[in-house]
């Protein structure tokens, strides 16, 4: 390898710990704000979703008033139903936030399980513990979702979303600090340190 793709390499490997060290940061400050901040963080939160429903539902009513193709009924009725949900969010918020409290456990619980998955996947990796914890905290906090509804649901809301904001941030942090064994190896400090390990024909 060339002394000018070394680099080039090098530089490429600088900027994406850079982009992940950055990224991770970024989440830590979100998530330790949206632990602060719980009840704020949950009306945020319904509120977001409540405006994507509602948007989405606008959008397939148009879209099935212009095309007018087959399925118009059903695509009329289901954007509807989706304007109508999120009008719901807005008028009857604790309704709203008893039932995101219930789909944020299963979406912690599906997100961990997943995360343990990429735990494994990545496992010769430096530092790859640290995705493992992050799934078990993510997997941890889906159940105590489960276990805790109905009761506290407006604090727990946001209080969950920052940990696991917080959680995936310092996994990122800690991740991106290490690049994989793959990249080092393609150096050419690391090409020419094998070289020096064979034996000489001397």
């Amino acid at each position: 390898m060339s002394t000018g793709s070394a680099t080039q390499l090098k530089q490429d490997l600088k900027k994406q710990t850079n982009i992940g060290t950055w990224i991770g940061v970024l989440l830590i400050l979100l998530g330790i704000a949206a632990v602060a901040l719980p009840n704020f963080t949950t009306l945020v939160a319904e509120t977001w979703i409540a405006i994507i429903l509602a948007s989405a539902g606008a959008g397939n009513i148009f879209y099935a008033i212009q095309t007018r193709s087959e399925g118009f009924i059903w695509k009329l009725l289901l954007g509807i139903l989706y304007v109508a949900t999120g009008i719901m969010l807005f008028v009857y918020p604790l309704t709203g936030i008893l039932t995101l409290t219930l789909l944020l456990g299963s979406f912690l619980l599906t997100e961990g399980v997943f995360e343990l998955i990429l735990a494994f996947r990545v496992r010769p990796r430096p530092n790859w513990g640290w995705l493992l914890a992050n799934g078990i905290v993510t997997l941890g906090l889906g159940a105590l979702v489960w276990f805790e509804w109905p009761f506290d649901a407006p604090w727990l809301l946001g209080t969950l979303v920052g940990v696991s904001i917080l959680s995936t941030g310092v996994s990122r942090i800690m991740v991106s600090f290490h690049p994989s064994a793959t990249d080092s190896t393609s150096l050419p400090g690391s090409q020419n340190g094998a070289a020096e390990q064979l034996p000489s024909n001397q």
